[in-house]
Parts: structure tokens; sequence; C-alpha cells
């Protein structure tokens, strides 16, 4: 099974995103701030990071770099939720090397879309 480290403040997004993930078959585990994803990251690499931009401790931005300098850091796909349509942030959370971006609020259709495999995709 695949792991998805949910990373959002905000419990209402990680309890939406949990379940649409499980559904999915992810093994799902949360963290409502950047530092403590980043503390779960170096005990365990999630397959998938969804990753909020907007974050107390330590940002989205901040937190995606750190990772993409980390060991194993690289491989994890890292969807960026951002609430509006700022093509300055999506360009930003890119350069640091986000897998994917998407806004809030989401749905299943959309967070499925971002999670699963190109082979899913097609098969589907």
């Amino acid at each position: 099974m695949k792991s998805c480290l949910i990373v959002d403040d905000s419990s209402v997004v990680r309890k939406v995103a949990r379940r649409i993930l499980e559904d999915m078959d992810f093994i799902v585990d949360e963290a409502e701030d950047g530092q403590e994803a980043f503390d779960k990251c170096r005990q365990e690499m999630p397959d998938a990071i969804l990753l909020d931009w907007h974050m107390p401790i330590m940002g989205g931005l901040e937190f995606l770099k750190l990772i993409r300098a980390y060991v194993g850091g690289d491989k994890a796909r890292v969807v960026f939720c951002v609430t509006e349509n700022d093509i300055g942030q999506i360009a930003l959370a890119l350069k640091a090397g986000a897998s994917d971006y998407m806004m809030k609020p989401f749905d299943r259709d959309l967070l499925e879309v971002k999670f699963m495999e190109p082979a899913q995709l097609r098969a589907g």
C-alpha cells in the first residue's frame, strides 16, 4: 500500500482528505504544520504528501524546500493545496519541487486525479 501524509492546519481538511485517500487504499498520516510533517518524514518518508500553503510554525513552501533537500525527499509526490489562484504562489511551489497543485476546496474526483498513478488513469 502507498502512504500519504496530509499536512494542513485545518482538522476539517485533514479529515475529508483522509477519508478520500483511505478509500483509494492509501495508508494516511496527518500533520498540523510543516515542522511536524518534516519530523514525520525524517522517521519514514511517505509516497505522497498533500501540502497546505499557509500554516503556523512552518509553512508549506519552507517545508517543501526542506523535504526536497532531505535524503529520499525527492521521491515523494507533493501536491500543493492553495486557496487562491495566485500564479505567483503556484510558480514558487513548482520551482521549489512540488509535483502538482490543486485549489481548495477540493472534492473526491480532483483528489483521485492528483493522487492516482498514471497507469491507473489510462486503465480507468
